[in-house]
């Protein structure tokens, strides 16, 4: 299906990108997988071909492209595993967050070097006793002369080994009612005092993909790193969580796009009773319905990208994206495992680590719960 809000020149870059991806990224994924890491270098090799925010504007080392290349990226990297999230998550949810709300400063000291991959991002929401309550964070920012006193835990921090800049979610104003209006960001640069990275966190799936735990004890922050202004953090993150749901959404299509295609190359070959899988009735229906939602979901997928890129508030249309696809995405895995027999549990078979990978998805960036609840909310119940 033909993207409505891609040209020429974004299928271009899209074979561009493929053939660095076909070079650098598909021969090494196995190994990170096993290492539990993608290398740095991995990530100045992208910055240095420009697949590392290109939408920035040039002064800042971007390309000032459209959100269209940011969509061609993240299809292409979830292509080669789910594992490379962390990369989508630095173009798209972290450093826009500097671009739209950072000061000129800012921008000048941090944003070039996030385009070469020297500076690697993050964004610490998550709390071990708060994940979707955002308003509800315990981690605190008090500010003392010229530094903010920063104390508390962050869980489940993508990019949380590897990362240089982190935008910590924080209360700079504990006492606030209502509660969100206490919520400042604050971004914590590699080796603040006071900041320590707990443990690699040994997950599920997305095996090379380092998520961390931050600890926060009595860290000095410069108040010139507060994002913003203060007490306006929660109002930050609700504008760019459209777009970070909408990169969920995206990377979970392809990932149902993915397994349906190898799996249907699968059922064509393996044979029983004589004669290939595919020609039985029950695999024949169940790819009936997995072709359905997949071009149901892609449609819908495509429209809201376009709405998106317009600039249109689409919160609605992307909670209802983020849930449908997500839980479409891990329907489809369980099917194309069950399909793949006793070898889709096999770990040289891929579909078992997409079928480990995707379940996370229904999870982060506020839970297929958490999104309903939104939908709800916004027709009026």
């Amino acid at each position: 299906m033909k993207h409505p809000y891609l040209n020429e020149e974004h299928e271009i870059f899209r074979k561009s990108f493929r053939k660095f991806l076909e070079k650098e990224a598909y021969p090494y994924y196995e190994k990170w997988e096993e290492e539990r890491m993608i290398p740095r270098s991995f990530w100045t090799k992208m910055g240095e071909q420009g697949f590392l925010c290109p939408d920035l504007d040039e002064e800042y080392g971007g390309s000032n492209v459209d959100w269209g290349y940011a969509v061609v990226i993240n299809e292409e990297l979830e292509r080669v595993g789910s594992g490379l999230v962390g990369l989508g998550l630095h173009n798209d949810i972290v450093v826009p967050y500097i671009n739209s709300f950072g000061t000129k400063e800012q921008k000048q000291r941090w944003l070039p070097r996030c385009t070469t991959g020297e500076l690697i991002t993050a964004i610490a929401m998550t709390e071990p006793g708060t994940g979707s309550d955002l308003a509800n964070i315990k981690t605190t920012a008090i500010l003392d002369g010229d530094h903010y006193i920063l104390n508390g835990q962050k869980t489940f921090i993508t990019n949380g080994i590897q990362s240089d800049l982190i935008v910590v979610a924080c209360k700079t104003d504990p006492k606030a009612e209502p509660k969100h209006k206490g919520v400042s960001l604050l971004v914590v640069e590699r080796d603040t005092p006071g900041f320590t990275r707990g443990r690699k966190l040994n997950k599920v799936g997305l095996h090379c993909q380092d998520t961390a735990e931050l600890i926060f004890e009595d860290c000095r922050v410069p108040k010139e790193n507060l994002i913003g202004e203060e007490g306006k953090g929660f109002l930050y993150l609700m504008d760019k969580l459209q777009q970070e749901r909408l990169v969920v959404a995206i990377a979970a299509q392809v990932a149902a796009e993915v397994m349906y295609t190898q799996t249907l190359e699968y059922v064509k070959e393996r044979e029983a009773f004589g004669k290939p899988i595919g020609k039985f009735q029950n695999t024949q229906f169940k790819f009936a319905e997995m072709a359905t939602d997949i071009e149901m979901g892609r449609a819908f997928l495509d429209q809201l990208i376009a709405e998106h890129i317009e600039g249109k508030n689409v919160v609605t249309k992307v909670s209802m994206a983020k849930w449908k696809l997500t839980d479409i995405a891990k329907k489809i895995a369980t099917e194309c495992m069950q399909l793949h027999g006793g070898y889709g549990y096999m770990e040289e078979y891929e579909i078992a680590r997409r079928f480990r990978d995707i379940q996370v998805a229904s999870i982060y960036a506020g839970t297929n719960e958490i999104m309903k609840t939104i939908i709800a909310k916004k027709l009026g119940l």
